[in-house]
């Protein structure tokens, strides 16, 4: 791994760049917003690491009062439990008898973790059985069910049913009961939108789970909900679980959403650094030329954002970002170093090996982006 870009007492302005920031009194202040949140709504708190992939926040995202974690990838989940988060579910399907070895294999060597997976197929329900059979490991194992993303997911509930006969009937699988993310909602922007498609997506999972009442099939969980959405699952009277990951980080494009003044608002926690590496100013165009580009920050939803007035990314590139001067602001010079906010926090942490903390502008801790590119 390259050396860290900052050390332990290093002012913020000494951080090599570019750099991965995050201000942990508006980290900690998001995570205690989430927990009182969840708790008043009688749910549990099972927040995302595929949006910061460090076992680190993990575990104060735990001690604060989250249940576990969910994690993406099987690979994601390895990381995440050989370093002692013991509650961590795959929202994803795993499919190719390689990748279902070594879901198994995690369970087997950790046996006092508890791991579980979504399946939506009845197929690879009974080859997943077989396998922790053969393997004398244990699973947990969830439906996914599509409530409109449609990505992932039974469509009804006949299907849903027969697959948790399936896990049912293995002696190494635990039913646990759905899965129902409406990731489609969490960026309608507006609070009616993202409302009313919770509360189609809690209609459907509700009657999933009445048809597993039927059949005689306890349906212990129904997790979902993200950044954009958890205070409806939260509300809704059937998600007992939400799992929403951004919160604790925040980006550009969920601060695009409409604020519900019924729910807690999250601060920017996360931001990458860079340096003015050249300046130009002629007729009036004023120009910074930042030493940070595509594989500092993502730009699936538009390019990060400068913290400060008067400057507008107006390109970026592999190595560089290019601000130019639209109006009244600070003066920038050569050396100078500026905070962006990125636009999607998942993949631009994903590009980094290192978290650098700071509180009131000083670095606390350096951590470890430990599942950076685990992508199996």
């Amino acid at each position: 791994m390259p050396p860290a870009p900052a050390r332990v007492g290093d002012a913020l302005a000494d951080v090599d760049t570019p750099a991965l920031i995050l201000d942990l009194d508006k980290f900690e202040s998001n995570v205690r917003k989430m927990v009182s949140a969840t708790r008043a709504a009688g749910v549990r708190l099972r927040p995302h690491a595929k949006s910061h992939k460090c076992v680190e926040i993990a575990r104060r995202q735990i001690a604060a009062g989250a249940v576990g974690v969910c994690c993406q990838k099987v690979s994601e989940a390895e990381v995440f439990v050989a370093e002692g988060i013991a509650d961590v579910l795959v929202t994803n399907e795993v499919v190719g008898e390689q990748k279902l070895y070594r879901l198994a294999a995690i369970a087997r060597r950790y046996p006092n973790a508890r791991i579980g997976v979504c399946v939506d197929d009845v197929g690879i329900a009974r080859q997943l059985g077989a396998i922790c059979q053969k393997e004398d490991a244990r699973l947990d194992v969830y439906v996914e069910l599509d409530v409109g993303q449609n990505r992932c997911g039974v469509t009804d509930a006949s299907s849903a049913v027969a697959i948790a006969k399936a896990v049912v009937a293995s002696p190494k699988l635990t039913f646990m009961g759905l899965h129902a993310y409406a990731g489609s909602a969490q960026h309608r922007r507006g609070v009616p939108e993202r409302r009313s498609a919770v509360l189609a997506a809690a209609r459907k999972a509700e009657e999933v789970r009445a048809a597993f009442r039927a059949a005689d099939i306890p349906c212990e969980v129904i997790t979902g909900g993200g950044t954009g959405t958890f205070a409806y699952e939260a509300a809704s009277g059937v998600y007992n679980e939400v799992q929403p990951g951004s919160f604790a980080l925040m980006d550009v494009d969920y601060a695009r959403n409409e604020p519900d003044p019924n729910a807690p608002r999250f601060e920017h926690a996360l931001f990458v650094l860079a340096t003015v590496m050249s300046l130009r100013s002629a007729e009036g165009n004023e120009r910074a030329t930042l030493d940070a580009g595509l594989k500092a920050f993502s730009t699936d939803s538009g390019p990060a954002q400068p913290t400060f007035p008067g400057w507008q990314v107006r390109s970026v590139s592999d190595e560089h970002t290019v601000m130019h001067r639209v109006g009244h602001g600070p003066p920038v010079k050569l050396g100078d170093k500026a905070l962006l906010v990125p636009g999607h926090c998942d993949p631009t942490v994903n590009l980094h090996d290192w978290i650098v903390a700071i509180r009131k502008g000083v670095v606390e801790a350096v951590w470890p982006v430990d599942a950076r590119g685990a992508v199996f």
